[in-house]
Parts: C-alpha cells; sequence; structure tokens
C-alpha cells in the first residue's frame, strides 16, 4: 500500500512499511499502482497528481463532525477513531486537539519547536544558543541556554497539559516523541496519520 501525507514543507510517503520524505521542490519517486493521499497544500497537490495519475484523494470519504470552523484535513484525520484523548500533532506547528466522549471540543495552534527557536535571535544576537532538550523543567534555570530552552518547552507543554485534565495525551508528528515525555500520561504514536489512513481505505472498499 501507497500513502502520502502532502504538508506544507514536505511530501510524506509510506510505501509498504517503509517511511520516506521529500522536500516540497525534490523529485518524486517514480511509484506502480495507486496512491493514497490527504493534502493540506492546493500547489504542492497539483505536482503529486501529475505525477501518479492513479491517485486516490482521502478527504471525500473522511466524516468528521465539529463545531470548530477551518478544522485542517490532517487533524481531523489524527482525531479519527478517538473517543477521550488530547491528539498532539508536533510538526512545523503543533495542533492540539480535545476529543471527550467522541466529540471534537475544539482545539489550539502552537509553533512548532523549530520556529519558537528561531524567535530569542531576532531579538537579541545574544540569544542564540543551542536548545537544552534535556533541560530540567522542575528547577528554575540558572543560564541562558536553559532560560531559553525552558522558556520554549513551558510554553508549548502547559497549555497542553491545562486542556488535557487528566486525560490520555496521544503525540504524533516530528517532534511528538521527543515533546512526549515531558508529560504525564502520555503516548507516542509515529504512525498515526497513516494508521488512519489505512482505516478509512479499509472502510470504503470502493477505492481500495
Amino acid at each position: 500500500m501507497i500513502l502520502c501525507d502532502i504538508g506544507n514543507t514536505t511530501y510524506h510517503f509510506y510505501i509498504n512499511g517503509v517511511e520516506e520524505k521529500y522536500s516540497l521542490n525534490a523529485e518524486l519517486p517514480k511509484l506502480k499502482g495507486k496512491v493514497y493521499y490527504i493534502s493540506v497544500n492546493d500547489n504542492a497537490t497539483a505536482k503529486f497528481k501529475f505525477m501518479y495519475e492513479d491517485s486516490v484523494d482521502l478527504e471525500p470519504y473522511i466524516d468528521f463532525k465539529t463545531k470548530y470552523k477551518g478544522l485542517g484535513l490532517d487533524r481531523k484525520i489524527a482525531c479519527l477513531g478517538v473517543e477521550n484523548a488530547v491528539i498532539v500533532d508536533a510538526g512545523s506547528a503543533i495542533t492540539v486537539d480535545v476529543i471527550k466522549k467522541g466529540k471534537h471540543k475544539g482545539g489550539f495552534i502552537l509553533p512548532g519547536v523549530y520556529y519558537f527557536r528561531k524567535i530569542y535571535p531576532q531579538i537579541s544576537h545574544k540569544l542564540q544558543f543551542d536548545f537544552n532538550t534535556k533541560v530540567n523543567l522542575d528547577k528554575i534555570p540558572l543560564c541562558t541556554q536553559d532560560a531559553i530552552s525552558y522558556g520554549i518547552l513551558q510554553s508549548i507543554i502547559k497549555p497542553i497539559e491545562k486542556v488535557s485534565k487528566k486525560q490520555q495525551i496521544i503525540f504524533t508528528g516530528g517532534d511528538g516523541e521527543f515533546l512526549s515525555q515531558f508529560t504525564k500520561n502520555s503516548i507516542y504514536k509515529k504512525d498515526l496519520i497513516f494508521e488512519n489512513m489505512k482505516g478509512i481505505i479499509n472502510a470504503n472498499n470502493c477505492i481500495a
């Protein structure tokens, strides 16, 4: 099975169990057979469909009800099949969605870790430091490197913990595994999007 998650920065492929990423400007691999995809990027989708004539857009097959206006397709898919949890997709942006009793209650969006890090040198060249991934969030920092790292992580973790209210937190995305270590009652699901895409295909025999 070949799947592709088309985002704002990459084509993320799942090719018969193997994941590959390509930048939006890169040459895409030659593939045989149907390619199932989701996309949040119209320009990248046009290039994709030109390359793969036998491609299937999964968006029309997604039944996800919410009062949230403008909820992205990738967020809908990440939330499929969840009864009670907070879904955190930590990529270029960090999206947070709250599901209670099978209903989407809303969510919010934060900059990704990479973009948080870029802010500080723009304020002052003296704030140009490597990110300390092992900073202790239980202690007040005593150096600038830790102060920046602490500030970034607390800006991300605290809002997530506040809305979770002891619900399980499910992390996915490139920084999901890293961030999950800073929260209680959390798990990391690397292939959450692809697993839910498979579920959509299996539930709709007409497109398989």
